[in-house]
């Protein structure tokens, strides 16, 4: 059957999710850190083992923590999935090592007339019961819309009209997609190039959450003093597609109790309509 907008609601079963010290490493590797200064900067995040320095967790890889089960709400061709955004909010610092349950539902079904928009969230809690984090992804289904549905809520993000705050950006690796794929996306757009040209690419392309977590480390080391306890939200959209090796630059504009930010290319921008908040 194709999407089932009445699925909008559901609840899936909780599940047992867990990860490990050297998963917390790997992540930090696949999304750049230590890469510029590997004996001096980010230890924490990529060295679990370094005199007076302890292992700690980038907050952005809670979106590779898991799976938990996804309540159903439909079937279609996934080749026309498109993750459009991705949101994610800590509500504590998370230790490099750990285990928590998790809970997902179907947020909201939006009817975009040419395609349908889901909104999957996923909660995570301790085992004492204290909310761990919060995930939100926006999934873009094409030629599941048309139904006569809600259209979901509008876009109010404008860029502020002055020059940024801040800037700050990292180089990537050009095999970066060869090790962020090792956190468990195995698409073969990132990694095979018969794949990626059959997709239109001249050659494998970044994960896109690889570039959410690369934007990450550039907002925590800018925003939170390289400090992941004071880091609280951060989302927007996915835009344009990045190849590794590609310089990833991040600008940021402070609004008071929020900071907008952009990620870009060169001045292509990659990452849009992002909004991150402090804790």
């Amino acid at each position: 059957m194709p999407i089932n907008p009445d699925a909008a609601g559901a609840v899936g079963e909780e599940t047992e999710i867990s990860w490990t010290s050297k998963d917390s490493l790997l992540y930090a590797l696949g999304v750049g850190a230590g890469a510029s200064d590997p004996t001096g900067f980010e230890l924490e995040f990529t060295t679990e083992n370094t005199r007076d320095v302890s292992q700690r967790m980038l907050p952005t890889q809670v979106v590779v923590i898991g799976p938990s089960r996804m309540p159903d709400y439909g079937d279609f061709n996934l080749a026309a999935l498109l993750h459009g955004d991705q949101h994610i909010e800590l509500h504590q610092e998370i230790p490099p090592a750990g285990s928590a349950v998790a809970q997902s539902r179907v947020a909201g079904i939006y009817d975009k007339i040419k395609a349908a928009l889901v909104v999957l969230e996923t909660n995570v809690r301790s085992h004492d019961g204290e909310p761990m984090w919060t995930s939100r992804a926006g999934l873009f289904i094409s030629g599941e819309g048309g139904w006569g549905g809600d259209r979901g809520p509008a876009n109010t993000w404008r860029q502020p009209d002055r020059e940024p705050d801040h800037v700050t950006g990292y180089d990537t690796r050009t095999d970066l997609a060869l090790l962020y794929r090792l956190n468990g996306d195995r698409n073969p757009l990132h990694s095979d190039p018969s794949f990626a040209a059959m997709a239109g690419f001249d050659t494998p392309i970044l994960h896109g959450l690889c570039t959410f977590g690369v934007t990450g480390r550039a907002l925590l080391h800018t925003l939170c003093g390289s400090d992941p306890a004071r880091f609280g939200s951060m989302g927007g959209r996915f835009k344009a597609p990045v190849l590794p090796g590609q310089r990833l630059d991040v600008c940021m504009w402070d609004e008071g109790d929020t900071t907008l930010f952009q990620t870009c290319v060169g001045d292509r921008v990659v990452f849009d309509a992002g909004v991150f908040t402090t804790r």
